[in-house]
């Protein structure tokens, strides 16, 4: 099992929450419970976006500078 840390906001009653280890996942709820299931979720799939951008291992990288 693997933990994140979120930095959890409350706006006009409700919450949202980011995960700064996995820029751009984000979820929000109206309770802390329901957000705290969305943002299992949203992690979830994020990590599962990210699986799929593997690189297979043959494939030639180079790094650029700009």
């Amino acid at each position: 099992m693997s933990y994140y840390n979120a930095l959890i906001h409350e706006e006009d009653g409700a919450y949202w929450a980011e995960v700064p280890a996995l820029p751009g996942c984000f979820s929000s709820g109206d309770t802390m419970d329901e957000l705290r299931t969305n943002l299992r979720e949203a992690i979830r799939m994020h990590l599962e976006g990210l699986n799929s951008f593997r690189v297979p291992a043959d494939t030639e990288c180079m790094q650029v500078a700009i």
